[in-house]
């Protein structure tokens, strides 16, 4: 095919973004969504080629100007990941050529692309659901192995799946109930409404179960949280240290160093783990780490894990015992080097750790990874505290059908139920949620 200079087409909003990370690299993918994604390909490189096949063209500026020599795959509507038609251009990937071949796709009349606009159509076009759109949100900001597995999961229809069965029971429920009170006098069977009690009370009991999860897969999602908390100077930051490997909170033999929460991302066994430095938990004397030891002992009430730290080689600190009986904690007895420590504080077993020789680390990480996998191991399906709401809302109005005194009632509570089931999965009345949904997005996708 021969090779013409570009000249401006008509896209009406069609978008384009660099699906390929940022700055210097080998090769840079731009992707291109929407009606004039061909003729832009057209005015580009010269003609579009065969569907999903690859092709090495030369891609000039409307002005005729050569911008690179790149890949072009064509991807004609509805069979591409938006469902409109689609193109794709891997340049070389210096910052020159993916800025020069953007200013040309401006100049043809297509537009920067918003973060989470490319599955934003796909949702729109019927090709995923809103469950969907979030796990594959989710894949690109997992930081682990456990949340890759779960964001997969949730993008190729884990919580979908359940939740259109449910939806098609309902639906059918529903349908009967209206049957009862359409057509009462044509000899219907006469348990149709025990019938539709009966299900939709096994609903409820289906639903409630995946409420009943504690939270699992949204602390996966989120990560979890360990406190140190422990009192001045028994190596609570040697200790964040060393669980690290790394220098990332000061170390000092003097009482009070730490002022302000130290936080470190850490992975324990595939499981994504944020450890927290804290001041040392006492009477403060001075207004400033008197504000320390406060938020200290507030991020212990809110963390998933308490790791509750003394030292070995003096005797423990009465607010740290008042801790563990409160609640349950990861329990060290620290600098186990300099002294024998004791088997258990406060009814809790104790690990005997040095953070300055490494003895005991490796049990500590074990203890750590399996508190973790304890609270966020599981395989629950509610990701995201909406998904928790529509469910509860369901529930809720399932709970009307028994009591409903005529059967009108009934029928709205279903169609309720149904209708909170919709909104989980972007059926119906989504519109308050696609921007805080799709926002999560980068550019690009």
């Amino acid at each position: 095919m021969t090779e013409t200079a570009a000249t401006p087409v008509a896209t009406a909003d069609t978008i384009f973004a660099l699906a390929s990370g940022a700055g210097r690299a080998a090769v840079a993918v731009l992707r291109l969504s929407g009606p004039g994604a061909g003729p832009a390909l057209d005015a580009l490189a010269g003609g579009r080629g065969e569907p999903r096949r690859a092709l090495l063209r030369r891609l000039r500026a409307p002005d005729g100007t050569v911008l690179d020599r790149a890949l072009t795959l064509w991807f004609p509507g509805p069979a591409s990941y938006t469902g409109e038609d689609s193109a794709e251009l891997h340049l070389h990937g210096g910052r020159a050529v993916v800025a020069a071949v953007s200013a040309a796709l401006v100049v043809l009349g297509l537009r920067p692309a918003e973060p989470g606009e490319f599955t934003r159509r796909a949702f729109l076009h019927g090709k995923l659901d809103l469950t969907a759109a979030e796990g594959i949100a989710d894949l690109i900001g997992a930081e682990s192995e456990a949340q890759r597995r779960q964001a997969l999961r949730q993008a190729e229809g884990a919580l979908a799946r359940p939740v259109r069965d449910w939806s098609a029971r309902l639906a059918w429920l529903l349908a009967q109930q209206e049957a009862a009170i359409e057509f009462a006098e044509e000899g219907l069977p006469s348990d149709l409404e025990e019938r539709v009690r009966e299900g939709a009370a096994g609903l409820a009991a289906e639903i409630a179960a995946q409420l009943s999860d504690g939270g699992a897969a949204e602390r996966l999602r989120e990560g979890l949280e360990v406190a140190i908390l422990g009192a001045p100077n028994v190596g609570k930051s040697s200790l964040l240290n060393a669980l690290l490997g790394r220098e990332a909170a000061i170390v000092s033999a003097r009482p009070g160093t730490t002022r302000d929460v130290v936080e470190a991302r850490i992975e324990l066994d595939g499981l994504p783990v944020t450890l927290a430095d804290t001041a040392g938990l006492r009477e403060a004397a001075e207004e400033i780490e008197a504000e320390g030891i406060r938020r200290a002992r507030h991020r212990g009430e809110a963390a998933d894990i308490v790791l509750a730290v003394f030292a070995a080689d003096a005797p423990p600190d009465a607010e740290t015992l008042a801790l563990l009986e409160r609640r349950e904690a990861v329990v060290v007895a620290n600098r186990c080097d300099l002294a024998a420590p004791p088997a258990a504080y406060a009814g809790q077993a104790a690990l005997a750790v040095s953070a300055r020789t490494g003895e005991g680390l490796a049990a500590l990480r074990g203890r750590l990874a399996a508190e973790a996998a304890r609270q966020a191991g599981g395989a629950g399906l509610l990701t995201r505290p909406r998904h928790r709401a529509a469910l509860a809302e369901c529930l809720r109005a399932l709970a009307e059908v028994p009591p409903a005194p005529v059967p009108e009632l009934a029928s709205e509570a279903l169609r309720l139920a149904l209708r909170a089931l919709g909104r989980l999965t972007g059926e119906v009345g989504v519109e308050q949620v696609l921007d805080l949904v799709f926002g999560e997005f980068c550019i690009g996708k």
